[in-house]
């Protein structure tokens, strides 16, 4: 189900917010909307992965051996 929440935003911002909805032939209250789901959905992934890494890394690192140090030798 869809949610609706009310936002302000100063006049530049949403002029912006209007050019590039125009640029996608969607209403300025849509293509905010399109926005923000696509950055939360980047937010939850990245989550996601950290969750992993923090629950896997030891038993990756036990089965495939750990990346080896690279050494920077000063020139």
């Amino acid at each position: 189900m869809a949610q609706e929440i009310r936002i302000q935003i100063s006049d530049e911002a949403y002029e912006q917010l209007q050019r590039a909805a125009a640029e996608k032939h969607v209403l300025a209250e849509e293509y905010a909307g399109q926005v923000l789901d696509a950055d939360l959905i980047k937010v939850r992934f990245l989550e996601g992965a950290q969750s992993f890494i923090n629950e896997h890394a030891e038993g990756f690192a036990e089965r495939f051996g750990r990346p080896a140090t690279r050494r920077v030798d000063a020139a």
